[in-house]
């Protein structure tokens, strides 16, 4: 075989490292779970959208009727695809960025007679062909919405490639942090909070930068911002007569390609800045090879002194040492004391800000409630990330560390020992819990005071011929949220410790967790808005089941709970219900942790020692 032939050859169709990946991944189970979940969350998402809307007009549903159904159904979808692909790509990269714990792993690599190219293209593709598989797996599902009609084959094909490349990019970023030992074990939760920044952010900056097209009726121009956002790049190909893009035919060549096709743009951007990545992450396994590969790029350029250099003063101990523990856990680190309060500092100073603005004239009340909408929820998903990633490592981080075995010989029993990870872990990760509880105080605060002379109320007219009008946000949601989200948190908390206890690793723990809570979450969120939009009495009661459902159920109402209003309620009656909700819930989520947590103590040994001298 000709040498270039076979250099070709081991780039990628007979790499070594992409072969054994793809053979030793294929026969876990683990990937075979998450295939069947990622299509069973997908078909009943269809499902569900599909009893909603056509069944019960199922006697006098045409052919045009069908089809709307149908691009609903294909809308959704495809939106939750995409947001599922988030999920897991990491899921399935997290082999490769927690190389940082065992670099050896890079030094017998490069005793090899593979070449950087190969190494690097054998651990990106090896791993994101499973991301890739699961793709593939949605498009008999996509081909079989096309009989409903409404689904063109080029939305199909073009919501096909935004997930992918999305994914391509995802996983060229984890390569690059397990090459450049930037990553390690920790940046699997840096994964997921990068992910949520970025898509809120720019969600948050494309919908303040819209500007209205003439002539029509609600539609907008697309962004700077809409090539930098997966979702935006979606809704231009499945709604591009409400979110259109430019007609740039005298512009150049780059505003052309940036504001008039940016779908394409979307995928260009992220196959090049794979490509960037991949060529960085070549050139970086050799140079980082000459120092053993135990120092990180930052560590060398800055000079940081190692970690084992940190020293605190002793303090004293409480009644539970597990409590002190956990809560004292950023007590001797700057970074991580300096991230929690400035996550607190920058959400309440942005929250602030934002109502300054609509006090002075810049931003419209409707402007103000989507603003206000993107910063909770992202101040919910980040505080719902931390709280998994701190509980998902709490045991098996002592495990890997060995710490854990010297913390069974002594007298502490399973139920004082987890009850003392959960409420040191809640009592340390309270101050981030209250900042969106803080957020709709003062929200709650300026609306009472009028504004200071803005309105801040919206005049609605119900299909009923009623008017209502829609406060900023509704104070009873706000009472709602704050009752029932710590008790949120802390089932999350709990849902963490039990696979920490369950995995091997840090990895396994923060993924399982990641993947368990997000999916619940997002199936009551889901499937709770059908319920919300066609109800009269349990729209509110349901609203509550979810953080995310009761913020914009008390940002928008008649939005949200339509029926509720519209057959002669009014907003306090519903506010009431939501309150009564929120107690429910709280208490709903404080019992299953208490189930939980009885659970986790009667099968604690067990699962400790079959998981004893395992890494």
């Amino acid at each position: 075989m000709p040498l270039i032939l076979n250099w070709l050859l081991r780039l990628l169709p007979t790499n070594p490292i992409c072969l054994r990946i793809i053979k030793n991944g294929s026969r876990r189970s683990r990937q075979l779970m998450i295939r069947g979940g990622f299509l069973g969350v997908l078909i009943l998402a269809s499902f569900v959208i599909l009893v909603v809307k056509a069944v019960p007009s199922s006697d006098s549903l045409s052919l045009r009727a069908l089809a709307s159904v149908g691009a609903m159904i294909f809308t959704s979808v495809s939106v939750l695809e995409i947001l599922l692909v988030c999920l897991l790509t990491p899921v399935f990269m997290a082999g490769a960025i927690s190389h940082e714990s065992n670099p050896r792993t890079w030094d017998i690599l490069l005793t090899t007679p593979l070449n950087s190219l190969q190494i690097v293209l054998g651990n990106l593709f090896g791993r994101w062909f499973f991301v890739f598989a699961l793709l593939i797996s949605t498009l008999p599902l996509f081909m079989i919405l096309r009989f409903f009609g409404g689904v063109p084959s080029d939305s199909i094909i073009g919501g096909f490639m935004i997930a992918a490349m999305t994914s391509l990019f995802v996983a060229s970023v984890a390569i690059t942090l397990s090459v450049t030992r930037l990553g390690g074990k920790k940046a699997v939760f840096s994964f997921y909070v990068a992910i949520v920044v970025l898509l809120f952010v720019t969600w948050a900056l494309d919908i303040q930068t819209r500007s209205p097209v003439q002539g029509t009726s609600g539609a907008t121009w697309t962004t700077i911002f809409t090539p930098l956002n997966p979702f935006l790049a979606l809704e231009v190909l499945l709604n591009s007569r409400a979110y259109m893009p430019h007609d740039a035919v005298d512009a150049g060549w780059l505003t052309r390609l940036w504001l008039a096709s940016p779908v394409a743009t979307f995928n260009w951007l992220c196959l090049l800045s794979s490509l960037v990545l991949i060529t960085f992450s070549t050139i970086c396994v050799r140079v980082l090879a000459r120092n053993g590969g135990t120092e990180t790029i930052l560590r060398r350029l800055v000079g940081l002194p190692p970690p084992e250099s940190i020293q605190r003063d002793p303090h004293s101990v409480g009644r539970n040492a597990i409590a002190w523990r956990e809560a004292r856990r950023g007590a001797g680190g700057l970074a991580e004391r300096l991230a929690r309060w400035s996550f607190a500092g920058i959400a309440i100073a942005a929250t602030v800000v934002l109502l300054g603005m609509h006090q002075n004239g810049t931003m419209s009340l409707g402007g103000l409630r989507t603003s206000l909408g993107f910063l909770l929820l992202g101040e919910i998903a980040l505080v719902t990330l931390v709280a998994v990633n701190l509980s998902a490592t709490a045991v098996s981080r002592e495990r890997e560390d060995g710490s854990l075995d010297i913390i069974l010989t002594t007298p502490i029993e399973p139920g004082a020992y987890l009850r003392g990870k959960h409420r040191g872990l809640v009592r340390y990760l309270l101050p981030m819990i209250l900042v969106p509880i803080a957020s709709l105080l003062l929200v709650v605060l300026y609306e009472t005071l009028g504004g200071f002379g803005t309105p801040t109320t919206t005049p609605v007219a119900m299909a009923s011929g009623t008017n209502v009008d829609v406060p900023l946000f509704q104070w009873q949601a706000a009472a709602a949220f704050s009752l029932m989200f710590i008790p949120f948190i802390g089932c999350c908390v709990m849902i963490g410790l039990l696979w920490s206890i369950r995995s091997r690793g840090t990895i396994g723990s923060i993924v399982a967790a990641v993947l368990i809570i997000g999916t619940l979450t997002g199936l009551v969120s889901f499937c709770a808005v059908p319920v919300m939009n066609s109800t009269n009495i349990v729209g509110p009661l349901i609203a509550a089941a979810s953080p995310v459902n009761l913020v914009m159920a008390g940002l928008d109402p008649t939005g949200w709970l339509p029926d509720a209003l519209g057959s002669g309620g009014d907003l306090g009656s519903m506010g009431l219900l939501m309150i009564g909700s929120g107690i429910v819930t709280a208490g709903a989520y404080t019992t299953l942790a208490v189930i939980l947590h009885r659970h986790m103590s009667r099968t604690f040994m067990m699962t400790v020692r079959q998981l004893a001298g395992t890494t």
